[in-house]
C-alpha cells in the first residue's frame, strides 16, 4: 500500500479514542504516513569528538615527505583531512607549549620531543619513525668548488646554517667540529628550508642541509657529500599529544607513519629506515 493510500484509509482504521496508549499509537501511525522517522540517538565520533581533521605538526625537513603521507593517509580514510603544520622543531615545541591545537608532533630530534615529554603532553612515549643525515647544498654547478666542510670558512664565501638551537644547526656544528673544521661566519636560519632557499636563490653559496633536502630541491642545488665518519644521523621521534583534539586520528595517523606503508613513502624521499 502507498503512503498516500494509507493517508486516506487512516481515519477508518484509527478512530478517534481516549487514552494514552489509542494515542501514542495514533502519533507513530501519523508519522509513518509523514514519512518521518524517530531520530537516533547520536553517537560519538570514531575520533574521539575532534571531527575529520589531524592537525600534525612536523618539522620543516619533513615537508615533501609528509605532504605525501597525508595524501596517502586520507585516501586510505575517506573524509578525512590532514592538516599540515611545518616549522623548525623549537618553534614546533613553543606552539604546543603555549596550546595551539595539535594532534601529532613530528620532530627532527629527540632533544625537542624530549621538551614535550616533560610538559607531559605525549601520549605513551615517542618513537622514532625515520633517520637522516647530513648534505652540504651549494650553488648548482659548485661555482665556488666547496668540496667539503672545512672549504665552509672560505673566505667571502656565503654561508647558511639553521640557528644553534635548531636541530639542523645542532647537527651541522657537530659534524663541523667532528671533521676538525672552523664554524664559519654564518646566517642563522630559522629552519631548514631557509638554508635550502637561501641557496637555491643564490643568496648563500652553500649551507649545511639534510640529503632529503637535496633530493627534494633537485635542479635548485647542488649536493655535496659529508662523508661517513664525519657525518650526524639525525633520529626523527614522533608522538600523539595529550589534548589532540581528535584523539583517535592522532592514534591512526602515528600508526600509519610507523607501518610499512608509511616507511616505503619516507623512503622514496631519501629517509633511512628507522
Amino acid at each position: 500500500m502507498t503512503v498516500s493510500a494509507m493517508a486516506t484509509v487512516m481515519p477508518t482504521i484509527v478512530p478517534a479514542t481516549r487514552g494514552p496508549r489509542r494515542l501514542l499509537l495514533v502519533v507513530l501511525l501519523a508519522a509513518l504516513v509523514s514519512g518521518r522517522a524517530v531520530p537516533a540517538a547520536p553517537t560519538p565520533g570514531a575520533h574521539g569528538g575532534g571531527g575529520d581533521t589531524i592537525t600534525v605538526f612536523a618539522a620543516a625537513s619533513l615537508t615533501a615527505s609528509f605532504q605525501a603521507l597525508a595524501t596517502a593517509f586520507e585516501q586510505a580514510h575517506p573524509g578525512t583531512h590532514v592538516q599540515l603544520n611545518f616549522a623548525g622543531s623549537p618553534t614546533l615545541v613553543q606552539q604546543i607549549q603555549d596550546g595551539a591545537p595539535a594532534d601529532v608532533f613530528a620532530s627532527a630530534d629527540e632533544a625537542n620531543m624530549q621538551k614535550v615529554v616533560e610538559q607531559k603532553a605525549v601520549v605513551g612515549s615517542p618513537a622514532v619513525f625515520t633517520r637522516n643525515t647530513l648534505e652540504i647544498a651549494v650553488v648548482p654547478g659548485n661555482p665556488k668548488h666547496v668540496a667539503g666542510l672545512a672549504d665552509l670558512a672560505k673566505p667571502g664565501l656565503i654561508v647558511a646554517l639553521c640557528g644553534p638551537t635548531v636541530p639542523c644547526g645542532r647537527y651541522a656544528a657537530e659534524a663541523i667540529a667532528k671533521a676538525g673544521a672552523t664554524m664559519p661566519d654564518a646566517s642563522q636560519e630559522p629552519d631548514v628550508k631557509a638554508v635550502l632557499t637561501k641557496v637555491s636563490l643564490g643568496e648563500a653559496d652553500a649551507g649545511v642541509v639534510y640529503v632529503t633536502d637535496v633530493k627534494a630541491a633537485a635542479g635548485k642545488v647542488q649536493g655535496v657529500p659529508i662523508p661517513e665518519p664525519g657525518n650526524v644521523v639525525a633520529r626523527y621521534p614522533i608522538a600523539a599529544l595529550v589534548h589532540a583534539p581528535n584523539a583517535g586520528g592522532a592514534a591512526a595517523f602515528v600508526a600509519f607513519v610507523l607501518s610499512a606503508d608509511g616507511q616505503r613513502i619516507l623512503a622514496t624521499f631519501g629517509f633511512l629506515p628507522r
